[in-house]
């Protein structure tokens, strides 16, 4: 009888054997004080893959990226884009937490890196969103302020575009101040969510 290959099976059974690495994982001081290692969330074969910087409180105690107050606020821009979150892989720079949500080191970045590579790899997405300056950054290799980085319409990763976007906690942030200003980060980031959809034909 003739076999035929899932290629999607391979790829879930590949995160599966890449997050028990990560989990097991001890090369840098970031390890010693998780409660989780949050390697990231949705099917293998996402057509958009969401990269953030690092897990917060939230996600290290549940073991889930994006989840908590930032957690809503992306599920927010993903509806208000025509996007479903369980469709999307999420994940970030590095899979654990850093000590008071500070950015992570350069090492601990290092450390990480090829579990990153690992997961794109893997999944191979048509679209990368990279949440805030330093994720965007490591993605593209691109520097510059965020401004800077919303403008250029060539990022990319290993020829997969890097759609550059507003993290959720800055929104939350910018959100305490003026309304108007609020509104319109807001709409800006639900702009770079439809692109990646359109560029990932998913929407």
């Amino acid at each position: 009888m003739i076999q035929f290959f899932d290629p999607m099976e391979e790829q879930t059974q590949n995160l599966e054997c890449l997050k028990r690495q990560v989990i097991a994982c001890q090369k840098c001081p970031l390890s010693k004080g998780r409660h989780n290692a949050v390697f990231g969330t949705g099917p293998a074969d996402a057509r958009i893959m969401v990269i953030g910087e690092g897990p917060g409180e939230n996600e290290d105690l549940q073991g889930v990226p994006f989840v908590g107050q930032a957690g809503r606020m992306l599920d927010n821009l993903l509806r208000r884009a025509g996007l479903k979150r369980e469709d999307l892989y999420i994940t970030n720079v590095v899979k654990c937490r850093p000590p008071g949500n500070r950015d992570p080191e350069p090492d601990e970045v290092h450390a990480c890196w090829p579990f990153l590579m690992a997961q794109v790899e893997i999944i191979h997405p048509k679209v990368i969103v990279a949440l805030g300056k330093h994720a965007t950054q490591r993605m593209s290799t691109r520097f510059g302020s965020m401004g800077d980085l919303l403008a250029c319409s060539d990022l990319q990763y290993g020829g997969i575009p890097v759609v550059a976007a507003y993290h959720p906690s800055y929104l939350l942030r910018a959100a305490q101040g003026s309304s108007e200003h609020a509104r319109n980060l807001l709409l800006a980031a639900i702009d770079r969510f439809i692109k990646a959809g359109i560029l990932a034909g998913a929407s």
